[in-house]
């Protein structure tokens, strides 16, 4: 679905009611593009279009199977832009990432060879496999948007949107990332099992009439393109944000750092991406305006991701998402 003119021109301070319906409209009809091919897991859809929204990257963890690597290929599909997967392998090189310069014999000159980075959507798949020279040739892409060979910059058009998986129980062969690595993902998004209704309809779409176990994403139509996800990208950075609601997010973000369960809590870039994030679950629900319902959504996938474990917390296996969850008992939300 493209943006109507008068949407694309420009963007008010608060968006219109046209602009919203056209938003909520589009959104709606990339759920369903998306649900041609992944079965279930709404609300893991539902985080990664809140991503999209907010114009951030995301890791999406999960054991195999779960559909990690069909969620960024559906999502990728249902856009009319480019995309490019990379299989992240304890070989890989940074080049083979990002790109390097070569020698032209016949020209005498160097040209620049791009990677699969210049995209709009990557697929970084299992991202954990690759050692963190190679994880590291990722940041400047992701943080500024922009490769650098040779010492030239060569800037990514937008959107432009990482969608990184990695297997949280198998640890032989991979390599953790580092926290810088971390901190560019907006969001991470935990996939778990389907309900017993949702798998039997994905074992029966899956071996009704079809060889293999391949799933199909032919049924996956574009709904939008490059234009339209910008506009809503747009949109959703200039709904209303009273301040009580803001104050809400950094006292989130900020009390993390005074749990004892936590070495090491969330910085400022945790708040930033709370209240991104809370914005786009704003714009998913059809409203212009962010509630302290939208940033307690936000919460665990915002901020899972840059919080680290107290030793003794770690050997007595609590979990970053229950501790979450008391973060959330120990900090009143505002009423706005």
């Amino acid at each position: 679905m493209n943006a109507p003119s008068d949407a694309i021109s420009s963007t008010p301070a608060a968006p219109s009611d046209d602009q919203l319906s056209w938003a909520w409209d589009l959104l709606q009809n990339l759920r369903d593009a998306i649900g041609q091919a992944l079965i279930g897991q709404q609300a893991v859809v539902d985080q990664t279009l809140a991503a999209l929204c907010a114009a951030g990257h995301v890791l999406v963890e999960g054991a195999p199977g779960l559909g990690k690597t069909l969620l960024a290929r559906a999502l990728a599909t249902s856009v009319a832009a480019r995309f490019a997967r990379i299989q992240f392998t304890a070989d890989l090189m940074p080049s083979d990432v990002t790109g390097h310069a070569l020698y032209n014999l016949r020209d005498e000159r160097f040209e620049i060879r791009r990677g699969p980075v210049f995209c709009h959507f990557l697929l970084a798949d299992e991202i954990n496999r690759a050692p963190a020279k190679t994880q590291a040739a990722l940041l400047e892409v992701m943080q500024e948007g922009q490769v650098t060979i040779e010492g030239e910059s060569l800037p990514l058009p937008p959107p432009f949107m990482t969608l990184a998986t990695q297997n949280p129980i198998e640890h032989e062969g991979t390599y953790p990332l580092p926290e810088a690595q971390l901190d560019r993902f907006l969001l991470k998004i935990q996939i778990d099992y389907p309900s017993p209704e949702e798998e039997t309809a994905l074992v029966r779409s899956v071996t009704g009439g079809r060889v293999g176990d391949t799933l199909d994403l032919s049924r996956v139509r574009p709904v939008a393109d490059v234009a339209a996800v910008l506009e809503l990208q747009r949109i959703a950075a200039h709904l209303r944000l009273d301040d009580a609601v803001l104050n809400y997010a950094v006292r989130l973000a900020a009390t993390t750092r005074a749990m004892p369960a936590f070495a090491i809590g969330a910085g400022p870039r945790g708040g930033i991406a709370l209240v991104r994030a809370a914005r786009a679950q704003a714009l998913l629900n059809g409203r212009d305006f962010v509630t302290p319902d939208d940033v307690k959504a936000m919460v665990k996938p915002a901020l899972r991701h840059r919080l680290t474990l107290a030793a003794e917390y770690e050997m007595e296996g609590a979990r970053v998402d229950a501790l979450l969850d008391e973060l959330l008992r120990r900090v009143a939300a505002p009423r706005v």
